[in-house]
């Protein structure tokens, strides 16, 4: 995604159109896409990855797809433009995924496809979404980024959970170590925490990664819903490379306190579902059910009355992906990109056309007329219900408490 002075012309975006198009009908003869007509969600359950993910390496209908070329900074990491969010691959978040085979397919074609950024954690599974990044990225770990989180309570053994937080030094040290085996890595080159422990002080986390990359065993450190407060106690023991908050057209909360803040301090910035666990891709509306165990079930906003009162954003998107010659989550991914140039998008997926729509999102700009009036027009949408459920909100923004020795 880029910025100009000057409106882009009719043709610079019919070749981008075009450009987008052509890689869907690449795919055509693959079982999972019959063009990029796919991309547009149209079933909010999974559906069977076929054989796509497992096209060989090099094979005419990856080779024609969308590529992600453009690099962003961190802090000082240098990353692809977009990453790619793995939390949903071990399939109990949005519902089942095709196969395991198939998620470890759709990684390797990413990093084919240029993606450089992969973002994980031991929660997500517990351990299963590590184990399978870790598998798929082997062969070109030198040329990609790994980004995990520490932080829950989870038997390092059985990989249960044990009910709320956990960052004590020990247990940081702890978490590395399994990290690295199920990652098949010896460094972990982005760390963050993933929740602020309301019962550590954050010296004592930053202290204790400060050492681990002394020791080589994580190259980068960042903290996950920080407090900003926190944000400035940690950065001054061991300073941050990037911050990951939830952040979309759906919710602006970050621009408020915390972009400001790492701005100021050169903090890059991750933004976790930046697509609103997909309502601005067009894959959720008043009428979606979900599944059983499709934790957006339980998200306020994503109640029928909420959805229905936010689909105003999802007709602007959709105004604005015709004017572009794109899909609305191209231009929710780009509108993110467009606001800091230090800000890289992590979206999810399990579907190989999702992969490759959320990719064509660099090839969409914005002349800085055209981002002035989409930004008015955003902020003149009020978005109805909560991010997430209370117990979940309730551990997003805390502060760390302070050191008593």
């Amino acid at each position: 995604m880029r910025t100009d002075d000057s409106t882009a012309t009719g043709n610079s975006i019919d070749l981008r159109r075009r450009g987008f198009l052509k890689g869907g009908a690449a795919f055509a003869s693959i079982p999972l896409v019959a063009g990029l007509a796919a991309c547009t969600p149209g079933s909010e359950t999974p559906q069977s990855a076929g054989s796509a993910t497992n096209a060989p390496s090099g094979s005419g209908a990856v080779a024609a797809a969308t590529t992600a070329t453009g690099r962003r900074t961190l802090g000082s990491l240098e990353v692809s433009s977009i990453g790619l969010g793995t939390q949903t691959m071990p399939g109990n978040l949005y519902g089942p995924v095709s196969s395991r085979e198939d998620m470890v397919g759709l990684i390797r074609t990413a990093a084919e496809q240029g993606v450089t950024f992969f973002d994980t954690a031991e929660a997500y599974g517990p351990f299963e979404s590590e184990r399978i990044l870790g598998e798929a990225l082997e062969p070109v770990r030198d040329r990609v980024v790994i980004a995990s989180k520490f932080g829950w309570a989870i038997d390092p053994a059985t990989g249960e959970r044990t009910g709320g937080l956990n960052s004590r030094p020990e247990s940081i040290r702890q978490a590395v170590d399994g990290m690295l085996q199920r990652l098949r890595t010896d460094r972990i080159d982005l760390m963050y925490q993933h929740r602020v422990d309301p019962n550590v002080p954050i010296e004592d986390v930053a202290g204790t990664v400060k050492d681990l990359i002394a020791e080589g065993k994580v190259l980068h450190f960042g903290l996950s819903e920080p407090g900003p407060e926190t944000v400035r106690r940690a950065h001054a023991v061991q300073p941050l490379t990037a911050i990951q908050n939830e952040y979309s057209m759906l919710w602006r909360g970050p621009e408020q306190e915390i972009l400001p803040l790492c701005e100021e301090l050169g903090i890059g910035f991750v933004p976790w579902a930046p697509l609103g666990m997909g309502f601005t891709a067009g894959a959720i509306t008043p009428s979606t059910r979900f599944a059983e165990n499709d934790f957006r079930a339980v998200v306020p906003r994503n109640a029928p009355e909420a959805l229905a009162a936010n689909m105003p954003l999802l007709h602007l998107l959709q105004d604005w992906a015709v004017r572009k010659g794109s899909t609305p989550a191209q231009i929710s991914l780009a509108w993110l990109m467009a606001q800091r140039e230090w800000i890289v998008p992590i979206p999810s997926t399990t579907r190989l056309p999702h992969l490759l729509e959320n990719l064509g999102a660099e090839e969409v700009e914005f002349s800085s007329g055209e981002l002035q009036e989409l930004n008015n027009a955003v902020a003149n949408i009020t978005i109805q219900g909560g991010r997430l459920p209370a117990p979940a909100l309730a551990m997003t923004g805390v502060e760390a408490p302070a050191r008593t020795s």
